[in-house]
């Protein structure tokens, strides 16, 4: 077999003319569908499929039209049926292109640029999930308690059962997966599969034996506890280990520039290494063409700056780290707390780095931290598929400090995860430290990691995700403080840089190593290239040997056992996986077995089944827990769709960046399963969990440029 380069398939002729669509107009006019069909193998960019299997856009959807007209008449055909297709389709169809913002249009010079808009779909219509579920009953009632209704008289919810099962919608399955896992549904009458457990008098059954075995069980841990969530809201929450990082760093930066006017140097016991001159200059993002804050590296308190090219070699700075001992002993030398009780070894003995817990990643399989996507339930299918490592969706850490309920559900854990971490985002050391700190005192994991990479401007913007790179005297306090509150790990995700062709990780990267994080993710693209282009594994290569000892990890285009084993011939410790595991999640499997796995149509349907199962867990299994989770399954689908089956393929393996042509499947379920409307998307979520709500609609989140 030859061997398959990283990136795009490389076209076999100069005369390899336009891309799918000109091909079609061809086939309409003159030339042979034989012919046509193999020219799509010849188009840039687009995967190669054998031709047997090829086909047009309006062959494609037409089959699909005829199969669901087939199947409609057969099950119950009725003209009012047919008139709720109709206006669903006319909801769903395919969202038109992005326009660019007008602010973008009148720059340099009144010229316009050039450029494709991408990144989220904020115009898409959305509808939350408790829109569907407004008729609802009383929450004393499901919870059997109808004695003592929590409202009182001010109640709106239904206190009458007969009334509210009447305009209920109807039952999905005959089955609960909740009452057949724990032996009781807590959502009683409210769930929508409410058949397999309520009795005469809309009693909630209840399996005893079963519900002796789960007893006690936690299967989610780190949830919000209501009393942590009120002193949150109210500021009582003490954070002494920050503030007294913090008050340090405060006293470097008066140090530092008393020593400036005195014309002196400011290396003084009390100062960090990047404290100088904090009060003075402010901190913002710069605007120049991809350079570190001040020239490449942190500047220590009063001293000179270091040339260019030694930071540019890597070279560790030993008085950075004189810097931070000296600052460790003035804290030593402070006089210590008045406390109550007796004094233990952990009010006199702080942790030292070496004594904190370690974590082996190497060699491991890491699940990226997923926006949306990468829920529980998602993490417990790749985690059952291979994946070692899994971490939490990104979670502010303003957020978090204010004890906002949606930005704690990010942390929760499955008890499958066995080593899992969450990742934090934020631009500034006193909110990081303290949410560290926070998070340390409050919840299980094993390691915390920084996001330094994300691309939205509304994190960058503000100097957070790829902004942390430009701004190095924040990013090492950053560092420096979260690790001094942790017991576990502090880990880090980047990029390239932020510029193009401007790559600044290699300059960041030792100093990075010298602050103390255990592990370092490295993402081969920069900021402005988002999915455009392909991850440059030779850079990650060369920044892998700077970070030495510290473990790096790859991220970027693995979608197989072949790109992952040639991640790992550089000099990575392991490679991290994101939108390879959203569009296959077997792909752990795969790499384990160093195999391609022809996965059937039904293996794929099955898992989509277990996901339904967990989300219906996770979120509820009444109306509003099963559209969400419906809502999830059809984001995942957004991703899903770009799979093409190995025993199709012309040339395998299939290419992160090449996208799927229409072909028709070996079955209908693998043509459903291949189709980019979203329209096909919503079929295959009405074969999972019923019907569609009369005012559904959907349109998916993310509308990045995954093709050339």
């Amino acid at each position: 077999r030859t061997h398959v380069f990283w990136g795009f398939s490389k076209p076999r002729s100069q005369n390899s003319r336009t891309r799918q669509q000109g091909i079609m107009e061809e086939n309409r006019s003159s030339r042979p569908p034989a012919e046509a069909k193999a020219r799509v193998n010849d188009d840039k960019g687009v995967a190669a499929i054998k031709t047997q299997y090829l086909t047009t856009k309006e062959q494609f959807h037409e089959s699909l039209d005829a199969r669901r007209e087939s199947v409609g008449k057969t099950a119950e055909g009725s003209e009012a049926q047919g008139e709720a297709q109709e206006s669903r389709e006319d909801v769903t169809e395919e969202p038109q292109a992005k326009k660019i913002k007008l602010a973008d249009e009148g720059k340099e010079g009144g010229k316009r640029r050039d450029k494709r808009a991408r990144g989220q779909f904020k115009s898409r219509p959305h509808m939350k999930p408790n829109s569907y579920d407004n008729r609802r009953l009383c929450p004393s009632i499901v919870q059997e308690n109808a004695s003592k209704c929590f409202f009182g008289e001010k109640c709106k919810f239904f206190h009458d059962i007969s009334e509210y099962l009447a305009l209920k919608p109807a039952d999905v399955g005959e089955r609960c997966y909740i009452f057949d896992t724990s032996g009781k549904c807590c959502y009683g009458l409210t769930c929508r599969f409410s058949k397999a457990h309520i009795g005469e008098g809309f009693k909630n059954l209840v399996n005893e034996e079963l519900l002796k075995k789960t007893e006690g069980r936690v299967t989610v841990k780190n949830r919000l506890d209501k009393d942590l969530q009120q002193r949150l809201r109210k500021r009582q929450v003490s954070f002494s280990a920050s503030e007294d990082f913090l008050e340090t760093i405060n006293k470097g930066s008066h140090q530092g520039s008393a020593a400036k006017k005195n014309g002196t140097n400011g290396a003084t016991p009390g100062n960090l290494p990047t404290a100088a001159g904090e009060n003075s200059a402010p901190d913002t993002p710069p605007a120049g063409p991809g350079g570190v804050e001040g020239p490449t590296g942190v500047q220590e308190a009063g001293s000179k700056r270091q040339p260019d090219d030694a930071q540019d070699g890597g070279v560790p700075s030993s008085v950075e780290t004189k810097g931070l001992d000296l600052a460790q002993e003035s804290l030593e030398k402070r006089a210590p707390l008045k406390t109550l009780g007796a004094l233990t070894d952990a009010d006199v003995v702080k942790l030292r780095p070496c004594e904190k817990k370690r974590v082996d990643f190497t060699d491991k399989l890491y699940l990226a931290p997923l926006t949306t996507c990468g829920n529980l339930p998602f993490r417990r299918i790749c985690k059952r598929l291979g994946a070692d490592i899994t971490c939490g969706e990104m979670a502010m850490c303003t957020n978090l400090l204010q004890g906002q309920a949606s930005e704690w559900a990010l942390l929760k854990r499955h008890e499958s995860e066995d080593l899992f971490g969450v990742q934090l985002e934020g631009s500034f050391p006193d909110t990081m430290t303290k949410c560290a700190e926070l998070l340390n005192d409050n919840i299980e994991v094993d390691f915390v990691d920084i996001n330094s990479g994300c691309p939205i401007d509304l994190v960058y913007n503000k100097g957070g995700g790829c902004g942390l790179m430009t701004r190095t005297r924040k990013f090492e306090q950053i560092v420096r403080g979260m690790n001094s509150v942790l017991d576990v790990p502090l880990t880090v995700k980047i990029r390239t840089g932020v510029q193009e062709k401007s790559n600044i990780a290699h300059k960041l990267i030792p100093e990075l190593r010298d602050w103390g994080v255990s592990l370092i993710t490295l993402h081969g693209r920069s900021r402005e290239q988002r999915y455009t282009k392909s991850a440059d594994w030779d850079y990650i290569d060369t920044c892998a040997k700077l970070a030495s000892p510290v473990p790096l990890f790859g991220n970027g285009d693995i979608l197989s056992y072949e790109d992952a084993m040639k991640a790992r011939e550089t000099g990575v410790s392991g490679v991290m996986i994101g939108r390879g595991a959203l569009i296959k999640p077997w792909i752990f499997t795969e790499i384990k077995e160093r195999r391609h796995w022809d996965i059937s149509s039904t293996e794929r349907f099955d898992l989509l089944k277990d996901y339904t199962n967990f989300g219906l867990e996770h979120w509820g299994s009444d109306t509003q827990g099963l559209e969400k989770t419906r809502s999830f399954i059809l984001e995942w689908l957004s991703f899903m769709c770009r799979y093409i089956p190995v025993g199709l393929l012309e040339r395998v393996p299939q290419k992160i960046n090449e996208r799927p042509p229409y072909y028709m499947g070996r079955d209908y379920l693998e043509t459903l399963m291949a189709s980019q409307h979203v329209g096909d998307w919503i079929k295959i979520s009405e074969m999972l969990l019923g019907p569609t709500p009369a005012n559904f609609s959907f349109l998916p989140k993310h509308k990045a440029n995954a093709y050339k």
